[in-house]
């Protein structure tokens, strides 16, 4: 009786039998696709972080740093920058501008992300109805919709600010609204493209009610499309808070918003100009940051780089 010993499996054969690949290895989903595409541009992870140091300037420096952008000094009124104590000098009632800058970082930025919510819903709400259940109430809607997106932006900001009355808050209701109509066109237009796919149909077909099907089968597939724009509308929003400001329909006195700080800095541009070089490049600045990151989430999440090999 013979014994057969077994033969030492090659490295050949080892390297050549190999487990397959999971499934989340195998198909990475949309978001993590997108992710990767934005992680490659450069520009766009350069605007995100020149952003996210803008916003953590805004919050971060007066919860470690006890300041008061609004302390009165007309000793020291209209410094100028490299002044002891005061960095980039002093407005024309002594106020620190440093610190009145990045008190303005936090209001510029709050009204542009109230502005934005309130534009993200009330348009997709209208865009989402209209798409879906189309007939008269949805021509009814588009055609409102279609009325207000006939005047410029911000003539429309101007209409509902004067109806509204002059403040901060009623400045970031009528930029809300006055850009209502862009998003509701574009959540309408992903609507009519995706209530007709199989996944919808099926959906319908196992009795899912219409409310259901919009918030778990139709609006999911507007996402990318509204986070591109909304991304875009956030520099939008503060360029018009920062323009009904400065017209003196915002933001009022003594709040340290930068298009109120523009508006009171030129009055003393021969003699002080930094009083509206800093919170003119504030704007600029965080403007260009949005800019480049919304560029960037509009090229990740375009669905036509999707098939491209990653």
């Amino acid at each position: 009786m013979s014994l057969s010993v077994a033969q030492p499996i090659s490295p050949e054969l080892v390297g050549a039998v190999r487990m397959p690949a999971s499934p989340a290895r195998r198909s990475a989903g949309p978001w993590r696709r997108a992710w990767r595409r934005l992680r490659r541009d450069r520009l766009a992870m350069a605007g995100g972080a020149l952003l996210l140091a803008i916003a953590a300037v805004a919050v971060l420096v007066p919860l470690a740093v006890p300041i008061d952008p609004y302390r009165q000094s007309l000793r020291d009124s209209l410094l100028p920058p490299g002044s002891p104590g005061h960095l980039l000098g002093t407005d024309h009632l002594g106020r620190d501008v440093l610190l009145r800058a990045v008190d303005g970082a936090r209001v510029s930025l709050k009204v542009g992300f109230i502005s934005v919510g309130i534009s993200c819903l009330l348009g997709g709400a209208v865009g989402l109805v209209a798409g879906y259940f189309g007939g008269r109430p949805g021509a009814v809607l588009m055609r409102l919709m279609d009325v207000q997106l006939a005047f410029p932006g911000i003539l429309a900001a101007l209409v509902i600010v004067t109806v509204l009355g002059n403040g901060l808050d009623r400045a970031m209701i009528a930029v809300g609204l006055g850009a209502v109509p862009r998003y509701a066109r574009v959540v309408r237009g992903c609507v009519l493209a995706s209530k007709y796919e199989p996944f919808v149909e099926a959906a319908r077909s196992l009795g899912a009610s219409d409310l259901r099907i919009m918030l778990l089968h139709v609006l999911p597939q507007v996402t990318g499309p509204v986070l591109t724009l909304a991304t875009l509308g956030l520099a939008v929003a503060i360029l018009a808070s920062a323009s009904l400001s400065f017209l003196g329909l915002g933001a009022q006195p003594p709040t340290a918003e930068w298009g109120l700080m523009l508006s009171e800095g030129r009055r003393y541009l021969r003699i002080a100009p930094w009083l509206a070089i800093v919170p003119g490049a504030a704007i600029m600045a965080t403007v260009m940051a949005i800019n480049l990151l919304g560029d960037g989430v509009r090229d990740a999440l375009d669905p036509r780089l999707s098939t491209k090999t990653e």
